[in-house]
């Protein structure tokens, strides 16, 4: 299929592509069962996997969160006053432990300490004011922030990840930018101009975890693009003579 030269594809047109392509993708995963066993709050699970998968692959997160589940530490009061070696050993499968034990339990007694542990509280913030006090916490940054933000939250913003800048610069999408808060933006604005700020929460949630899938098994740095379901709209791949 030929590619015309000056096509742009925008995030509603990739959204699309995506959503048929892969499904609805029912992220962030939680361990409900648990959490109405030991009556915990799941959200705190994910902010805990939202640290854990820094610079790893979910699947080292599974397995630490599934440690820390048997010691009962996806718990705020309990991760607050764990042994920082006991819960460095039960992370130890994501990586960077002793970073992340310190980042972990940092969260864990702040929460402890200025909410009571009461994520409802935490949560009833607004957006800006929510995101900018996460981002003032010891390791975590815009896209752990964000992350906890829609996840946990469910407040309607983008996550932008490495997956996403990737996509932007290869297809590429109408934005000279590799600036997290530009890319984030650019995002935003457009998809906001079709979607209701209720509707955008769930998109928002579906988008960032069709582009993460994406990036999993095609978009790689080293790239599968033959079945790539977005190969017959990217000048990157039509440059590397993968479509004709």
């Amino acid at each position: 299929m030929m590619i015309q030269n000056n096509v742009k594809i925008y995030p509603i047109q990739l959204y699309t592509i995506l959503f048929n392509a892969f499904g609805p993708q029912q992220w962030w995963p939680m361990d409900h069962t648990h959490h109405h066993q030991f009556n915990t709050d799941p959200r705190f699970e994910v902010m805990i996997g939202a640290i854990l998968t820094q610079n790893t692959a979910w699947t080292n997160v599974e397995k630490a969160i599934h440690q820390l589940k048997q010691q009962n530490l996806l718990n705020i009061n309990q991760l607050a006053l764990a042994d920082s070696l006991l819960v460095k050993q039960m992370i130890k499968p994501s990586g960077y432990f002793n970073q992340k034990t310190k980042r972990l339990q940092t969260l864990a007694q702040y929460l402890k300490e200025y909410y009571n542990s009461d994520l409802n509280s935490f949560f009833t913030q607004s957006l800006p004011i929510l995101r900018k006090e996460l981002l003032s916490l010891h390791g975590i940054g815009p896209e752990t922030a964000d992350s906890i933000v829609l996840y946990a939250a469910e407040k309607p913003i983008f996550v932008v990840d490495a997956y996403t800048k990737r996509l932007c610069t290869r297809i590429p999408l109408p934005i000279n930018s590799q600036s997290y808060d530009d890319i984030q933006k650019f995002f935003q604005d457009h998809l906001s101009t079709h979607y209701s700020n209720h509707e955008l929460v769930q998109i928002y949630n579906e988008f960032h975890a069709l582009i993460v899938n994406l990036g999993k098994y095609y978009c790689k740095p080293k790239p599968n693009c033959a079945h790539c379901p977005v190969l017959n709209h990217c000048q990157f791949g039509k440059k590397n003579g993968k479509i004709s």
